[in-house]
Protein backbone atom coordinates (compact mmCIF):
# COMPACT_ATOMS: atom_id res chain seq x y z
CA UNK A 1 0.00 0.00 0.00
CA UNK A 2 1.11 3.54 -0.78
CA UNK A 3 2.67 5.16 2.33
CA UNK A 4 0.68 8.38 1.78
CA UNK A 5 -2.57 6.49 1.63
CA UNK A 6 -1.62 4.46 4.68
CA UNK A 7 -0.81 7.65 6.61
CA UNK A 8 -4.09 9.25 5.57
CA UNK A 9 -6.12 6.19 6.55
CA UNK A 10 -4.44 6.14 9.95
CA UNK A 11 -5.10 9.88 10.34
CA UNK A 12 -8.76 9.38 9.43
CA UNK A 13 -9.32 6.43 11.74
CA UNK A 14 -7.51 8.07 14.63
CA UNK A 15 -9.31 11.43 14.48
CA UNK A 16 -12.66 11.21 12.68
CA UNK A 17 -14.72 10.58 15.83
CA UNK A 18 -13.11 13.45 17.76
CA UNK A 19 -13.47 15.78 14.80
CA UNK A 20 -17.11 14.85 14.27
CA UNK A 21 -17.85 15.32 17.98
CA UNK A 22 -16.27 18.78 17.78
CA UNK A 23 -18.34 19.71 14.74
CA UNK A 24 -21.59 18.29 16.15
CA UNK A 25 -21.30 20.57 19.18
CA UNK A 26 -21.31 23.53 16.83
CA UNK A 27 -23.57 22.63 13.89
CA UNK A 28 -26.36 20.44 12.59
CA UNK A 29 -25.47 16.82 11.85
CA UNK A 30 -25.35 17.46 8.08
CA UNK A 31 -23.21 20.57 8.45
CA UNK A 32 -20.92 18.70 10.84
CA UNK A 33 -20.52 15.79 8.43
CA UNK A 34 -19.77 18.21 5.59
CA UNK A 35 -17.19 20.10 7.66
CA UNK A 36 -15.43 16.90 8.73
CA UNK A 37 -15.40 15.66 5.14
CA UNK A 38 -13.92 18.97 4.04
CA UNK A 39 -11.24 18.79 6.75
CA UNK A 40 -10.16 15.35 5.61
CA UNK A 41 -10.23 16.45 1.97
CA UNK A 42 -7.87 19.28 2.88
CA UNK A 43 -5.73 16.83 4.85
CA UNK A 44 -5.49 14.49 1.87
CA UNK A 45 -4.60 17.30 -0.51
CA UNK A 46 -2.01 18.75 1.89
CA UNK A 47 -0.83 15.56 3.56
CA UNK A 48 2.75 16.82 3.62
CA UNK A 49 1.62 19.84 5.73
CA UNK A 50 -0.34 17.80 8.29
CA UNK A 51 1.59 17.88 11.58
CA UNK A 52 3.15 14.52 12.36
CA UNK A 53 2.98 14.82 16.16
CA UNK A 54 -0.61 15.68 17.03
CA UNK A 55 -2.65 16.57 13.93
CA UNK A 56 -5.98 16.97 15.79
CA UNK A 57 -5.59 20.72 16.50
CA UNK A 58 -4.73 21.29 12.83
CA UNK A 59 -7.80 19.30 11.74
CA UNK A 60 -9.99 21.19 14.23
CA UNK A 61 -8.74 24.47 12.75
CA UNK A 62 -9.75 23.35 9.26
CA UNK A 63 -13.15 22.21 10.55
CA UNK A 64 -13.69 25.45 12.46
CA UNK A 65 -12.99 27.53 9.35
CA UNK A 66 -15.25 25.31 7.25
CA UNK A 67 -18.10 25.71 9.75
CA UNK A 68 -17.57 29.48 9.74
CA UNK A 69 -17.74 29.50 5.92
CA UNK A 70 -20.94 27.45 6.06
CA UNK A 71 -22.52 29.91 8.51
CA UNK A 72 -21.54 32.89 6.37
CA UNK A 73 -22.97 31.21 3.28
CA UNK A 74 -26.22 30.43 5.07
CA UNK A 75 -26.52 34.02 6.28
CA UNK A 76 -25.87 35.35 2.77
CA UNK A 77 -28.48 33.03 1.22
CA UNK A 78 -31.05 33.91 3.88
CA UNK A 79 -30.40 37.63 3.47
CA UNK A 80 -30.68 37.32 -0.31
CA UNK A 81 -33.98 35.46 -0.11
CA UNK A 82 -35.36 37.99 2.37
CA UNK A 83 -34.17 40.93 0.29
CA UNK A 84 -35.57 39.55 -2.95
CA UNK A 85 -38.82 38.51 -1.28
CA UNK A 86 -39.25 42.04 0.03
CA UNK A 87 -38.75 43.68 -3.34
CA UNK A 88 -41.62 44.04 -5.76
CA UNK A 89 -40.90 43.56 -9.41
CA UNK A 90 -41.16 46.79 -11.39
CA UNK A 91 -43.93 45.37 -13.56
CA UNK A 92 -45.99 44.18 -10.59
CA UNK A 93 -46.60 45.97 -7.33
CA UNK A 94 -49.55 43.69 -6.52
CA UNK A 95 -49.14 42.28 -2.97
CA UNK A 96 -50.37 38.87 -4.17
CA UNK A 97 -47.58 38.74 -6.77
CA UNK A 98 -44.99 39.71 -4.16
CA UNK A 99 -46.32 37.04 -1.78
CA UNK A 100 -46.14 34.41 -4.52
CA UNK A 101 -42.61 35.46 -5.38
CA UNK A 102 -41.61 35.28 -1.71
CA UNK A 103 -43.10 31.79 -1.42
CA UNK A 104 -41.19 30.68 -4.51
CA UNK A 105 -37.93 32.07 -3.16
CA UNK A 106 -38.46 30.40 0.22
CA UNK A 107 -39.16 27.10 -1.55
CA UNK A 108 -36.04 27.56 -3.65
CA UNK A 109 -34.00 28.25 -0.51
CA UNK A 110 -35.31 25.00 1.00
CA UNK A 111 -33.81 22.96 -1.84
CA UNK A 112 -30.30 21.56 -1.91
CA UNK A 113 -27.48 23.51 -3.53
CA UNK A 114 -27.40 21.32 -6.68
CA UNK A 115 -31.14 21.74 -7.24
CA UNK A 116 -30.99 25.52 -6.70
CA UNK A 117 -28.05 25.83 -9.07
CA UNK A 118 -29.76 23.86 -11.84
CA UNK A 119 -32.97 25.88 -11.55
CA UNK A 120 -31.23 29.24 -11.26
CA UNK A 121 -28.96 28.68 -14.25
CA UNK A 122 -32.04 28.15 -16.39
CA UNK A 123 -34.52 30.59 -14.83
CA UNK A 124 -32.31 33.45 -13.63
CA UNK A 125 -29.24 33.27 -15.82
CA UNK A 126 -31.23 32.44 -18.96
CA UNK A 127 -29.03 29.54 -20.04
CA UNK A 128 -30.24 26.66 -22.16
CA UNK A 129 -29.85 23.19 -20.61
CA UNK A 130 -26.82 22.58 -22.87
CA UNK A 131 -25.19 25.84 -21.72
CA UNK A 132 -25.94 25.11 -18.09
CA UNK A 133 -24.42 21.64 -18.42
CA UNK A 134 -21.30 23.19 -19.92
CA UNK A 135 -21.12 25.77 -17.11
CA UNK A 136 -21.25 22.95 -14.54
CA UNK A 137 -18.82 20.77 -16.47
CA UNK A 138 -21.22 17.84 -16.76
CA UNK A 139 -22.80 16.04 -19.72
CA UNK A 140 -26.04 17.52 -21.05
CA UNK A 141 -28.01 14.36 -20.30
CA UNK A 142 -26.88 14.45 -16.67
CA UNK A 143 -27.90 18.09 -16.37
CA UNK A 144 -31.34 17.44 -17.90
CA UNK A 145 -31.98 14.70 -15.35
CA UNK A 146 -30.77 16.98 -12.55
CA UNK A 147 -33.01 19.79 -13.79
CA UNK A 148 -36.02 17.48 -14.05
CA UNK A 149 -35.51 16.25 -10.50
CA UNK A 150 -34.93 19.78 -9.22
CA UNK A 151 -38.20 20.89 -10.79
CA UNK A 152 -39.99 17.97 -9.16
CA UNK A 153 -38.55 18.78 -5.74
CA UNK A 154 -39.40 22.47 -6.10
CA UNK A 155 -42.96 21.61 -7.02
CA UNK A 156 -43.19 19.25 -4.04
CA UNK A 157 -41.82 21.88 -1.65
CA UNK A 158 -44.35 24.35 -3.01
CA UNK A 159 -47.11 21.75 -2.61
CA UNK A 160 -48.01 21.79 -6.29
CA UNK A 161 -47.72 18.09 -7.01
CA UNK A 162 -47.31 14.63 -5.58
CA UNK A 163 -43.86 13.01 -5.38
CA UNK A 164 -42.75 11.65 -8.76
CA UNK A 165 -45.01 13.91 -10.84
CA UNK A 166 -43.45 17.14 -12.06
CA UNK A 167 -45.69 19.88 -13.38
CA UNK A 168 -45.24 20.62 -17.07
CA UNK A 169 -42.55 23.22 -17.56
CA UNK A 170 -42.03 24.58 -21.06
CA UNK A 171 -38.52 24.11 -22.40
CA UNK A 172 -36.90 27.11 -24.01
CA UNK A 173 -35.70 27.04 -27.55
CA UNK A 174 -31.91 27.20 -27.94
CA UNK A 175 -30.75 30.60 -29.15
Amino acid sequence: MDPSRQRFEHLYEAHRRDLLAYALRRATPQEAQDAVSEAFLVAWRALDRVPTGDPLPWLIGITRRTLANQRRGTRRRTALVERIAGEGTPESRDPADRAERGATLRALAALGERDREALCLIAWEGLTPAQAAEALGIPGTVFRVRLHRARQRLAMVMGECEPGHAPPVPEREPT
